[in-house]
């Protein structure tokens, strides 16, 4: 078998390789990842917990996602730029989330800006980094998926000049495979295609 390549799982099909190392992984894998995710707070949550993800694992914040939604708010742009000194100190006291200080302040931070933008604008602004996938080869084992790519690198630096925080390339790209601006499922994977690029799907 091919270092890397799509692996059977215990139903026969096959999946990116990644999506078998644990069963939490299984149905967002399915269900989740790289399908077009739409709308302001939607993507907000998405940005906010690749950036807490940064220098972890994303199990570990998948299995605290009911965690951080609780925490802050649902990740309603309005409420949580609305949080107060005594959220924060909340926040960094709540075993149910990543307790990093300077990615708790980041996300605040960016929930201030964002609620000055005009409705869908981070939508706009994100989608319009989505590469044409008209001859983007699929990939076919976990070495020909890339960790920064070009349109990774110009989201970032958009979202930053716009004022936003713990924005980097790599968290950008992530975004990106996330909520669906590229299919990064493996070629063989039965999860590639499920569904096109600049379709919506339900809020993460």
């Amino acid at each position: 078998m091919t270092a890397g390549a799509a692996v059977a799982g215990p139903d026969g099909a096959l999946r990116c390789p990644w999506a078998l190392s644990t069963d939490d992984y299984v149905s967002y894998h399915d269900e989740e990842w790289g399908r077009p995710v739409h709308g302001d707070d939607a993507l907000f949550e998405r940005l906010s917990l690749e950036a807490f993800q940064s220098g972890l694992s994303w199990i570990t914040i998948l299995r605290r996602r009911p965690g951080f939604r609780t925490a802050f708010a649902g990740f309603h742009i309005e409420k949580v730029a609305a949080f107060t000194d005594a959220d924060r100190e909340r926040l960094l006291a709540d075993p149910g989330i990543i307790r990093n200080r300077a990615k708790i302040d980041a996300t605040l931070a960016n929930a201030r800006v964002l609620a000055d933008w005009a409705e869908g604008d981070l939508d706009d602004l994100i989608w319009s980094h989505a590469p044409d996938p008209v001859g983007r080869p699929a990939p076919r084992t976990l070495a020909d998926v890339p960790a920064v790519t070009p349109q990774s690198t110009a989201l970032s630096k958009a979202l930053k000049k716009r004022g936003l925080r713990f924005v980097g390339p790599t968290t950008a790209y992530a975004l990106m495979q996330a909520c669906g601006l590229v299919d990064d499922h493996l070629e063989a994977c039965v999860a590639r295609g499920a569904t096109a690029p600049g379709t919506s799907a339900s809020p993460c």
